[in-house]
């Protein structure tokens, strides 16, 4: 397999989701072929079979390759209707100012999602954790990314299910703090509940769509991270955007 370096779950769907819960399986493999040898695209019928990748997606192999952050090229994968893992990468760790870090329990992300991702994790939570905690990142814990599934409570399939969606549950710190959503968005110190929220803030400059303990129970335990380069208006109503994102 080809690796690569680059600056780079559950209960969320699509924009302004309904809701949904946590902790779900992917319906396919994660394996990542050569990225040389393969060059034909796939069909319904075969599965993951192809690396090869369309100009804007290897423009995005490119960028995300650029300032130090590991990660693998996946196959383009058809699960079933409306699931598929197109232009799909699997991230390792993310080089921050001052070292990497690592992230957990992820599986397939397309690779602009990817993208929006290491720079969030980079530019807005190491250097958050740094400025407001006085250490940097060790960790992200995420919940997943890639899940074959409907949005819960609706026939509408989730973001999950095109790989264009990560949760992410918690922060490990290089001194050994951890700090959680379901446990300190609320009951955390002070630092503690404005770092999650200075994070969030970020992350809604960088993702389409951000879910976040204020927006409903299903979303008590995670940050839902959705889609890249959408319009947010941050001073709308309700953290409406005034394009296509949404953010609360």
């Amino acid at each position: 397999m080809a690796v690569f370096l680059a600056a780079s779950v559950a209960g969320c769907g699509g924009i302004i989701p309904v809701g949904g819960g946590s902790g779900e399986k992917n319906s396919s493999s994660n394996s990542a072929p050569n990225y040389d040898r393969q060059a034909s695209r796939p069909n319904v019928a075969a599965a993951a079979q192809s690396v090869a990748r369309r100009p804007a997606e290897a423009s995005c192999i490119r960028s995300l390759g650029s300032s130090g952050t590991r990660f693998t090229a996946l196959p383009d994968t058809y699960a079933g209707p409306g699931c598929h893992r197109l232009g799909t990468v699997q991230l390792m760790s993310i080089n921050g100012d001052r070292g990497s870090f690592a992230v957990s329990n992820i599986g397939a992300v397309q690779c602009d999602v990817a993208n929006a991702f290491s720079n969030w994790a980079r530019f807005g939570v190491d250097r958050a954790a740094r400025q407001i905690l006085g250490s940097p990142l060790a960790r992200i814990e995420t919940m997943g990314s890639y899940a074959c599934r409907n949005v819960a409570g609706s026939n509408k399939r989730s973001a999950h299910s095109r790989a264009e969606a990560i949760d992410v549950s918690g922060f490990v710190l290089a001194d050994g703090r951890r700090i959680r959503l379901d446990e300190d968005w609320n009951g955390g110190s002070a630092a503690e509940r404005e770092f999650l929220r200075v994070v969030r803030s970020s992350a809604c400059k960088r993702f389409g769509t951000v879910l976040s303990p204020d927006y409903d129970r299903a979303h008590a335990d995670h940050f839902h991270l959705e889609g890249s380069n959408q319009p947010f208006d941050a001073g709308s109503s309700g953290g409406v955007s005034s394009g296509t994102g949404f953010c609360r």
